[in-house]
């Protein structure tokens, strides 16, 4: 079952900024995105940095207002959910940041940053209780219950990253949106965030939108990837299977820059991925593919025909004539 789906999402951002900046001129950040996410599954974004990945978890948790699309969380639509209800919502929905060094508030104590949004929150508790219940969250995600009345420039980066979770944890949400949780860490602690979320995954039911650019880290925690060109979805897949059976060519782009996963020391790579600078057809049209300037396996068509976003076998689509 279904606890979010997404249905023809788009946001659009005016190209230029300032008071004096002309208004008409736009970049279309996420163009008409489907996926849904269901109960205990994690969800994959993965691109490049600038594809849309952030824009439309943003737009999840309604940081950006939609200009079209629905949002349905189990049968209720966000984008039509007023103050109380959106705060509602977003105690089930809650966001993991990138960088807990921006994230959590230097002045506070860890208690104080955790419970910073309880006090607007429908879960209120006494101090007594609201003391036990930050405690109890921090020896989950591997801290101590001492560490409650330090501040955030006292922990390492991981550290920062699980009082960052922990904070999340604490309105007991349903959906994990985690924005590159792992990407600023050490790769020996990129290890331990991970097991971590797997594990409370477990314990909780969590379900997770897990936004990456690594494509290794997004297949070991996934159990679907969707990947993202410029505001587009062009394939998605089991993330067990993509690794071999990615069809479209910025997958093999994307999994060609990093060393192929299965793949023995030393074993010759066929590089599918590589760029060709394509002069032969004109410049890309509104309606052609996103990814054909890049393409080395463009057509004529892909200039002036969108691709389809198709389902090609069971759980797999892809935009692309070549597939």
């Amino acid at each position: 079952m279904a606890l979010i789906t997404v249905s023809n999402l788009k946001k659009r951002f005016n190209l230029e900024a300032g008071f004096f900046a002309r208004f008409g001129r736009f970049v279309q950040a996420v163009s008409g995105v489907d996926f849904s996410i269901d109960q205990n599954e994690c969800y994959g974004l993965v691109g490049e940095s600038g594809c849309g990945k952030t824009t439309t978890a943003r737009l999840l948790v309604r940081m950006y207002e939609a200009d079209e699309g629905s949002i349905l969380f189990g049968s209720t639509n966000i984008g039509s959910l007023k103050r109380g209800e959106l705060k509602k919502y977003r105690e089930k929905v809650k966001y993991v940041f990138q960088d807990p060094a921006r994230s959590l508030n230097p002045r506070m104590t860890i208690y104080e940053v955790l419970n910073s949004g309880r006090r607007w929150s429908s879960q209120r508790l006494n101090e007594k209780q609201s003391q036990e219940e930050a405690a109890a969250i921090l020896e989950e995600v591997g801290l101590n219950s001492a560490d409650l009345w330090r501040r955030p420039s006292e922990f390492s980066g991981g550290q920062r990253q699980r009082i960052s979770i922990a904070r999340a944890l604490l309105m007991k949400p349903e959906l994990l949106i985690c924005d590159e949780v792992v990407s600023a860490l050490d790769v020996s602690i990129q290890g331990q965030i991970l097991n971590l979320l797997l594990d409370l995954r477990k314990r909780r039911n969590l379900s997770f939108l897990f936004i990456a650019h690594d494509l290794k880290v997004a297949c070991y925690f996934c159990d679907r990837i969707g990947v993202m060109y410029r505001g587009e979805l062009m394939e998605e897949a089991p993330a067990e299977t993509l690794w071999k059976e990615g069809l479209h060519p910025y997958t093999e782009l994307l999994f060609s820059s990093v060393s192929r996963l299965g793949e023995k020391p030393g074993e010759k790579q066929e590089n599918k991925g590589q760029i060709k600078k394509v002069q032969a057809f004109p410049v890309l049209s509104e309606e052609g593919c996103n990814f054909a300037d890049r393409c080395p396996y463009v057509q004529e068509r892909c200039y002036s025909e969108k691709p389809e976003y198709r389902e090609i076998s069971r759980g797999h689509k892809v935009r692309c004539f070549k597939s």
